[in-house]
């Protein structure tokens, strides 16, 4: 959530609060003149006139009171399916990669790579040389039975998206790490 969106809530809640104040002030002002004049509202239009306008003004608030928190529950549900959705993704990921028996090296760099990193952005945060960037990428793609990233990344979308593997060959386990 960016700072913008988070603080509509808030600002929100301070206009709806604000309303509140008015409203309070409002239903006040017509109970006080109508125990002071002694005026009957029914056969006072101006009165009857003052008196609506704060029911309405009293419902309007009270209405976007509801619809705040209808918001503010859908958000909280929208943020827990993308949290179950990163939870079963990395499950996925962590799940192929033993299948494929990748080393902790490989698994580094094909987490990096399906993060949508670069090779020399890889090698440096691995300490490493490009080419051994590429030659884990290489092992990676060899095991997983595809050609490249994009190959690579669809064979998780895919299962993310249907439930079930991608057709890739079973890959052989290896058990070195480099």
């Amino acid at each position: 959530m960016t700072p913008q969106t988070a603080d509509r809530p808030l600002i929100l809640t301070l206009l709806i609060a604000v309303q509140s104040l008015c409203t309070a002030f409002f239903v006040i002002d017509v109970v006080f003149d109508a125990t002071e004049a002694g005026w009957n509202p029914m056969t006072d239009p101006g009165a009857f006139l003052e008196g609506s306008m704060v029911l309405c003004l009293a419902a309007a608030v009270w209405v976007e009171l509801r619809f705040l928190l209808k918001l503010l529950r859908h958000n909280a549900h929208l943020e827990r399916q993308v949290s179950l959705a990163t939870g079963a993704f990395h499950e996925i990921v962590e799940a192929q990669f033993s299948a494929w028996g990748l080393t902790g090296s490989e698994r580094d760099v094909a987490m990096f790579t399906l993060k949508g990193m670069t090779i020399p952005e890889i090698a440096a945060l691995r300490g490493s040389a490009e080419g051994t960037v590429k030659s884990h990428l290489n092992a990676i793609y060899r095991k997983a039975g595809v050609s490249g990233r994009g190959a690579l990344l669809s064979l998780f979308i895919e299962e993310l998206m249907t439930g079930s593997a991608a057709d890739a060959p079973p890959a052989p386990a290896v058990a070195e790490d480099r």
